[in-house]
């Protein structure tokens, strides 16, 4: 009995049994007293009667007077068996449905909770029928719920503090021209006007990610050289890497199939994946772009030799924000930890997997994406 039908339908057999077990007692307990009360003291019969024809007459009535009686008795014995099992069928039914709606009342007290802010509430699962189903998504439900509940929280802390330090900056930079601690020149304008980028840039990124979670983008969709791809982001990104004195590699085989995707939408993919090795390589280091068929896919990857992910952060590297070295600002070359999250979401759109794997601290990372083949 592992569903709610099956265990219904056990439940109206047992009432039904139970029922006619508890009837057929009563009528036979109550039948002999009803068949005495009703026919043994029965008038209309003279056994010292007298003739023939008196008799006779006598008989008939006497039989219809018995026969009359005999359905009384078993009237008033079935009305008792009725009542029996009436009263054993209500106690049987309100212990099976009081099983199968203690659950659906735990459900309801554990969702009026969560309505009121206590994320952490759960519901207890017991057995293997659809109440149990329902009570574990509703738990996991819960958990989703207290997930979005935290990453809200901290989402409104990690922008409340990336606002803050080109503000901060700003403001502190118009103090000392109004005090005139700083001097009117070129230089502490273009520091002023620096820091109105990054904040301009941030804007941007929010927006961004704001879009991309919600889906509110299309996608044009169509075979794509893979080749040509990977060279136009790199081409972007060579000044950058020249500059920080990092090798850029491309490793491309000859046989690579198109991807079913959306030419500006995999660039933007492979960028923020390449300056995000870019940035946490460190100069002399070298990063190497590659791409492999795989089954009806196309297995895209970026590999540097920098600074690695710990394990236990491997899960969470895709997360809005998150850095793995927290010391690590926008200003220090750290970026605003959105790009990964962006990249995330058009992966998935595409019908894509996107992960990261480390050999540890120091030993560089490997980040992967998956995208259909044409």
């Amino acid at each position: 009995m592992r569903s709610i039908r099956s265990k219904l339908l056990f439940s109206y057999l047992v009432i039904l049994i139970i029922g006619a077990v508890v009837m057929v007692a009563a009528v036979y307990f109550t039948a002999p007293m009803a068949y005495t009360s009703h026919m043994g003291g029965g008038p209309g019969f003279d056994p010292l009667g007298g003739g023939m024809g008196t008799m006779m007459g006598q008989g008939l009535q006497r039989g219809n007077l018995q026969f009359m009686n005999f359905r009384a008795g078993v009237f008033e014995a079935l009305g008792y068996a009725a009542l029996a099992a009436a009263l054993a069928a209500v106690a049987v039914g309100y212990f099976f449905s009081r099983r199968i709606v203690s659950p659906l009342q735990e459900v309801m007290q554990a969702s009026k909770r969560i309505s009121d802010g206590h994320y952490d509430e759960r519901v207890q699962t017991r057995g293997n029928d659809e109440m149990t189903q329902l009570a574990d998504h509703f738990n996991q439900m819960a958990e989703k719920l207290e997930l979005t509940e935290s990453m809200r929280r901290r989402l409104i802390g990690d922008v409340s503090h990336e606002l803050r330090t080109p503000l901060t900056a700003i403001k502190g930079s118009m103090e000392g021209l109004i005090d005139g601690v700083l001097p009117s020149n070129k230089e502490t304008f273009e520091q002023i006007y620096q820091e109105a980028g990054r904040l301009n840039r941030l804007v941007d990124d929010l927006q961004e990610i704001s879009r991309v979670e919600a889906g509110a983008y299309q996608l044009d969709i169509q075979p794509v050289n893979v080749s040509a791809l990977v060279q136009t982001v790199a081409k972007r990104l060579s000044y950058s890497f020249s500059d920080k004195n990092i090798s850029l590699t491309l490793d491309l085989p000859a046989n690579l199939p198109a991807v079913l995707a959306d030419e500006d939408r995999v660039i933007q993919i492979l960028t923020n994946l390449t300056a995000n090795a870019l940035q946490n390589t460190p100069a002399s280091g070298s990063v190497t772009i590659f791409a492999r068929p795989e089954n009806h896919f196309v297995r895209f990857g970026v590999h540097d030799t920098g600074i690695g992910i710990p394990a236990e952060h491997l899960s969470l590297i895709f997360d809005r924000f998150y850095r793995v070295d927290k010391s690590r600002s926008r200003q220090a070359g750290g970026g605003s930890g959105i790009g990964l999250t962006i990249a995330r979401h058009l992966v998935e759109a595409h019908g894509g997997r996107i992960w990261a794997e480390s050999a540890g601290p120091g030993q560089g990372s490997t980040f992967q994406f998956t995208l259909p083949a044409a």
